[in-house]
């Protein structure tokens, strides 16, 4: 009769097992991304599948200065290694969720002296060795692994994610100075100009041919010019003390090369939006974010069924109580349990809709970090292209106002023009100047974002 009731349950069961495990045991699965078709449409491409994430970022930037900057950062930089120790702890609790299979193991030694009346007192021991195994049948345990799995490569993309966001930020902090290096110099041909400038409107009032008005407002330019080279190089610090707390270091002067000694590709490749998936440690995250939400899922399922515990105990005892040093005998035992949650005021049927409005969530968010990802992508390229153009036309116009400034060199040599005209051209082709390095800059920046957005850097 015993025996047909135990059967009767191990059938009961291996048929809930049956029914819930195609759901509780499912393993995690990308869901479908109608929009990632659509990341790029706006944007013109030549259908090519390379992608510039593809180059590690000593490929793409070249100069080495930068390099060494780069490999310190790695090396040094606060953000990311505290994002590495955040990988060991998600690897610690994935290895706590796998030795969750195996059985634990205790010592309780007990001992007692009973005396009564004042008689002699007795004493008894027991030394035994207790043993507790979870039956993972209902995928608790599964489930609690795979979702630290999850919790594991968030952590693990999270560091990537901090690494690329530190190379782009070094390489951006690092040609802003080249940027402004070159605007200092231009900034100070510029306030030499407007010296001369005021020497020769000097001249030209004490020979009758300026006002006194002239030459206010030509002495009101250049302290402008030489307000602004203040300004400038007030930038240059601050931005090498930015570049340094990024390092890792104590402020200092940042060795540096030139802004026209970068060498950048001259055609640049987004590949094709599925590679986001793949190379951008973000969406990465976010898409384990959304897997380990799957599992807490699955386990919040797996409370309605029972937990199955076997336990057991070995061990000595004198269980006579005889003196302590008599011989005892050996205590065994075995327990098998069966729990089953019945009423608990709903508390798994709450567990359970939570875990489904956060996995509803995850989802949104790994939707949106495609969108966000492939508007970065398509902001960066527009960014690249449009300074690309600019920097065409501004190296045109250089090409023209130094033409032009010859030419109103050779008329004031031969002719009776003004020197006033000569300086007034100077000054426009060092305004062109400044303009061209900023787009040049621009241009730059349009290639770290978008090698940033495709995920490039790690």
């Amino acid at each position: 009769m015993f025996m047909n009731r135990m059967k009767k349950i191990v059938i009961c069961l291996f048929l809930s097992v049956g029914l819930v495990g195609c759901r509780i045991y499912r393993v995690y699965e990308r869901p479908d991304m109608p929009v990632t078709d659509s990341l790029y449409q706006r944007i013109e491409s030549s259908g090519d599948t390379s992608s510039l994430a593809a180059l590690s970022w000593k490929e793409l930037f070249t100069d080495p200065y930068l390099q060494q900057l780069i490999e310190e950062g790695i090396r040094n930089n606060t953000d990311l290694n505290i994002a590495r120790l955040k990988v060991q702890e998600a690897e610690a609790l994935l290895k706590a969720s796998k030795l969750a299979y195996v059985p634990s193991f205790s010592f309780s030694p007990q001992g007692t002296v009973t005396s009564v009346d004042g008689n002699k007192a007795s004493k008894s021991y027991n030394l035994a060795v207790s043993a507790e195994w979870e039956l993972d049948i209902f995928g608790k345990l599964t489930n609690a692994k795979r979702g630290a799995q999850a919790a594991l490569e968030q952590s693990e993309a999270y560091r990537q994610a901090v690494q690329t966001q530190l190379v782009a930020t070094i390489a951006n902090s690092y040609y802003t100075l080249l940027m402004l290096d070159k605007q200092v110099d231009i900034s100070t041909r510029t306030a030499e100009n407007w010296e001369e400038n005021l020497r020769t409107m000097k001249a030209l009032k004490k020979a009758g041919q300026a006002t006194e008005m002239a030459v206010a407002q030509t002495e009101a330019s250049k302290l402008s010019v030489d307000a602004s080279l203040s300004s400038l190089q007030q930038q240059v610090v601050e931005m090498e003390n930015t570049l340094s707390a990024l390092l890792g270091t104590a402020s200092r002067s940042i060795p540096r090369s030139t802004l026209d000694g970068q060498v950048f590709p001259e055609t640049l490749s987004a590949g094709v939006p599925l590679q986001l998936l793949q190379r951008r440690p973000d969406i990465r995250q976010s898409e384990a974010a959304l897997a380990e939400a799957y599992y807490i899922t699955n386990q919040a399922r797996a409370a309605f069924y029972p937990s199955i515990t076997l336990s057991g105990s070995a061990g000595w005892t004198n269980a006579a109580g005889g003196a302590i040093v008599n011989p005892g005998q050996w205590l065994l035992s075995a327990v098998g349990s069966l729990v089953q949650p019945l009423f608990n005021r709903g508390q798994n049927t709450a567990n359970l809709k939570i875990a489904k409005a956060q996995q509803e969530e995850a989802l949104l968010s790994f939707r949106q970090s495609l969108l966000d990802a492939g508007t970065e992508v398509n902001n960066a390229l527009a960014q690249w292209q449009g300074a690309r153009q600019r920097l065409m036309l501004d190296e045109q116009q250089v090409v023209a106002l130094e033409s032009a400034v010859r030419s109103s060199e050779l008329l004031m040599r031969y002719t009776s023009q003004n020197y006033l005209e000569v300086l007034t051209a100077r000054q426009t082709l060092l305004q062109a100047e400044l303009s061209a390095a900023s787009d040049r800059f621009d241009e730059i920046q349009g290639i770290i974002n978008l090698y940033h957005a495709l995920g490039g850097g790690y």
